[in-house]
């Protein structure tokens, strides 16, 4: 894994060189990055031309299929804004001097990375301490293992007492369903299927209340986002509406319907992936779980559970840098 991630840091400081796109207020057109079978509700704006109308500018929009290529991209000065991109990557790529920023959160999905203990076992929130002595299987080195060292020091387990077992969430999950351990971590398909064979020990809701936090950002190089304040705000804000409207219920299966078809997914398929996420509002972002102070430091977290499990060499000393509030802050008339 180091290796992998040292290749692309090379590539990205190679590309650095060329980054920041000309940005003197005559923009005519910006490169936007997403991703499909990603069902957001700025899709629908998408769809509409709300963002080139706010904009003032044309947008070419381009999929992609991970966060780090994203980086890469944005660094090569080939896309202007990544939207929904991991934070692990985005992390990976600050990490190693590239001068990225956060501008809004895209999508928190804390109920879709979590633990699931084996359902015989009869243990929960109010008997976690039973845990000790335990197996179980963690995805190294990704949010996921940062997510269970906070969840087993709140509720103080002793990592020491544990046998740890790198698993993949796929192969975690057969592992609990064939009693192999005693409870697993991960995400996506993966923890759907953990969680026919047992329970998680705290909802998404309540490891957010503990600054355990599973999300994507929209995220763009700094110098671009200094360079172009007003069109910036501009295109979070379109983001925020389309939030509003999501969450409002205002929408309906007729805004389903868009984003389904602009992520390439049918409709049943992005309603279930739609109900695993939840879009902050403004006021919320702009809070301190968020951009006061709870983002940078949970991103200091999870740069050292990559130094630990030696996926990068190190981290920043404060990644309070990479965020951003001021984009965001201006569309709430802050």
């Amino acid at each position: 894994m180091k290796n992998t991630i040292a290749k692309l840091l090379a590539g990205t400081a190679l590309a650095m060189c060329a980054q920041g796109a000309a940005a003197d207020g005559h923009l005519e057109e910006i490169t936007v990055a997403y991703f499909l079978e990603w069902p957001l509700p700025m899709l629908e704006a998408k769809a509409s031309g709300a963002y080139e109308e706010a904009l003032g500018v044309d947008i070419n929009w381009v999929s992609f299929e991970t966060g780090t290529a994203m980086s890469a991209a944005m660094a090569s000065g080939d896309v202007q804004i990544s939207v929904s991109q991991g934070l692990p990557p985005f992390v990976v790529a600050t990490s190693a001097g590239q001068e990225l920023q956060i501008i809004d959160v895209a999508v928190s999905y804390s109920d879709n990375d979590n633990c699931v203990v084996r359902e015989d076992l009869e243990i929960d929130a109010e008997n976690a301490s039973e845990l000790s002595g335990r197996t179980v299987a963690v995805p190294l080195g990704t949010a996921a293992h940062y997510g269970f060292l906070r969840q087993m020091d709140h509720f103080g387990v002793d990592l020491a007492s544990l046998e740890i077992v790198d698993m993949a969430p796929p192969e975690g999950a057969a592992a609990l369903s064939q009693g192999a351990v005693d409870f697993a971590c991960g995400y996506g398909g993966g923890l759907a299927r953990m969680k026919e064979y047992g329970n998680v020990l705290l909802t998404g809701a309540e490891k957010e209340a503990l600054g355990i936090l599973v999300f994507d950002v929209t995220s763009a190089p700094e110098a671009f986002i200094a360079e172009n304040p007003e069109l910036v705000s501009a295109f979070v804000g379109v983001s925020a509406a389309a939030n509003e409207r999501w969450n409002s219920g205002a929408g309906g299966d007729e805004m389903l319907e868009v984003i389904a078809a602009e992520s390439g997914m049918d409709l049943e398929a992005a309603r279930g992936a739609i109900a695993t996420m939840s879009f902050p509002s403004t006021e919320d972002q702009l809070g301190a779980t968020w951009f006061d102070g709870g983002m940078a430091e949970f991103m200091l977290g999870v740069a050292n559970v990559f130094v630990d499990a030696g996926s990068i060499d190190s981290a920043n000393d404060s990644y309070e840098d990479n965020v951003n509030a001021e984009p965001l802050a201006a569309t709430a008339g802050n």
